[in-house]
């Protein structure tokens, strides 16, 4: 009697050898080749041995990695194209500087809506000021004025 199947319960999962899979992600795809494992019959589960199911994770790590890299490369451009500061795209899009620069960085992935938004706007740049709070000027940027450890108030501009 062979392994059961833990996603639907059937008995006599099917040893495979040397097999090929995908490894999808945000409309990406890389092929992870020559895996092993267990695969149900019944449902199609899959169930890799220890050497092939590190090797697909370590694909499908990588492929996630690629993806934030991409998109935070793709939303830097746009941002800077609109002559935007992260301080200003922040306001835009919310968040705060810090989770912008994260998305910029590859280190988050910004949800889609923010990814729609700055990908309307490169197609329609016209449009940010529409959007901009009328105080937020995207030519002359500096931050808000902040007190230092000396209780001196600095203009620190932003880049």
């Amino acid at each position: 009697m062979g392994m059961q199947c833990g996603a639907c319960g059937a008995q006599g999962m099917v040893r495979f050898r040397n097999e090929n899979f995908d490894v999808e992600h945000a409309d990406m795809k890389v092929t992870v080749e020559g895996l092993s494992g267990w695969q149900c019959a019944q449902c199609e589960e899959v169930v890799f041995d220890a050497d092939s199911a590190h090797r697909y994770a370590v694909a499908g790590d990588a492929l996630v990695s690629r993806v934030r890299r991409d998109e935070g490369e793709e939303i830097r451009r746009i941002r800077q194209r609109l002559g935007l500061t992260q301080v200003q795209a922040s306001v835009l899009a919310g968040g705060g500087p810090n989770a912008f620069s994260r998305y910029e960085t590859g280190k988050a992935r910004p949800i889609a809506a923010v990814r729609n938004l700055f990908r309307l706007l490169d197609a329609h740049p016209a449009l940010i000021r529409e959007l901009l709070p009328e105080h937020v000027s995207t030519k002359a940027a500096s931050r808000p004025a902040m007190r230092s450890k000396r209780g001196r108030t600095d203009s620190v501009p932003v880049r």
